[in-house]
């Protein structure tokens, strides 16, 4: 009789197990640290002015969530069917002037309002979509910016007293709840805000995980295909426009709340492609890169104005004390970096350093 050695059986690796409970449960850990931030006193110096709870800092997070959540919104249309808009802040200015002009002007309670300016938001996008999506490529693009740059000059003309003009609009607080005014309530515009991220992650990944959403990335990558499928491509465009309309609305609708009013500069044309360069920062198309894009460029862009004017850079000479007190000028240099290294955005740096972080235990 011949004896055998037994052979140790193969388990399967651990890190590949690990990834399915990280996956799943990450965004939701993530979500509760977001929640429970405003218990949070701790001071982090070059990070926040403040603590974590103060005031300010919560503002300037709650910007964050916004514009992230709006950046978004907007993937939903470039980097998930392939649609170039130049015109995507006429309905980020339609969510804002819509709230507040009917707080404001017309008397109606704060919920009503965010409903109506919403729904108008998304009405409008329908409406502009059917108009601009006759059109393709380029030639859409330029008739979305065409679209926003009406509405930007109708802005600053205030007609009938309506949009205050380049003064802006100030929201009256008569309908707005007390719990929502204040600088001591801005752990509840916090708190709103983050809401409003949820709706909008809540939306975007249903839609993508849905057989609409199976379309709209096919016809991203070829539209003549999905016609000879059967499949209508106008319908699912117009489709995906109107949503992601109604999201940046929505997204409107609470900065307005954040900010106390409306202001003209969020209907220019530069406001899109601020958006488009926080969509590619993160990484269009990817599942959570669009927002990992507009929350960090917003905090960069509100925190570089405050570093521009810091002692530190003040006692610089003036070769460096010039560029580096310039935000727009740190940022550009940010995102050409970003773009040129991580040419899939920041959502992309995972799988280009998998390789090392592979490599680094079998050489332990």
């Amino acid at each position: 009789m011949t004896t055998q050695t037994a052979r140790p059986a193969r388990t399967a690796p651990a890190p590949a197990r690990a990834r399915v409970p990280l996956a799943r449960f990450g965004p939701l850990v993530v979500l509760v640290v977001f929640i429970a931030l405003p218990y949070c006193g701790l001071k982090i110096p070059g990070v926040f002015d403040s603590a974590v709870n103060a005031p300010g800092t919560l503002q300037l997070l709650a910007l964050c969530l916004v514009f992230g959540a709006l950046a978004m919104g907007y993937d939903l249309l470039f980097g998930r069917t392939g649609m170039l808009s130049f015109g995507h802040a006429l309905y980020f200015a339609a969510g804002v002037y819509g709230t507040d002009m009917l707080v404001t002007k017309a008397g109606y309670g704060l919920w009503t309002a965010i409903l109506l300016a919403v729904v108008g938001t998304a009405a409008l996008a329908l409406l502009l979509g059917a108009v601009a999506l006759r059109t393709g490529g380029i030639a859409f693009a330029m008739v979305t910016l065409a679209f926003a740059q009406v509405a930007a000059i109708t802005i600053g003309r205030n007609p009938g007293g309506a949009t205050g003009g380049e003064e802006g609009l100030p929201m009256s607080t008569e309908r707005v709840p007390a719990f929502l005014v204040g600088v001591t309530n801005t752990v509840y515009l916090y708190w709103l805000a983050l809401g409003v991220l949820v709706v909008t992650v809540v939306v975007v990944h249903s839609i993508a995980d849905s057989p609409a959403g199976r379309v709209l990335a096919a016809i991203r990558d070829d539209e003549r295909r999905v016609g000879v499928l059967g499949l209508d491509p106008y319908r699912y465009r117009l489709f995906a426009f109107t949503v992601s309309g109604g999201l940046a609305g929505l997204a409107g609708a609470m900065y307005a709340l954040l900010i106390g009013g409306a202001t003209p500069h969020i209907a220019a044309s530069d406001q899109t492609l601020t958006l488009l360069v926080m969509v590619v920062l993160g990484g269009p198309g990817t599942r959570w890169g669009p927002l990992i894009g507009g929350f960090l460029f917003t905090y960069l862009d509100y925190r570089l104005v405050a570093l521009g004017k810091s002692d530190a850079v003040g006692g610089l000479p003036g070769v460096l004390r010039g560029p580096l007190s310039q935000p727009l000028f740190i940022l550009g240099t940010v995102f050409i970096l970003a773009v040129y290294f991580f040419p899939g955005g920041l959502a992309g740096l995972r799988a280009r350093l998998g390789p090392l972080a592979r490599w680094i235990p079998e050489r332990r």
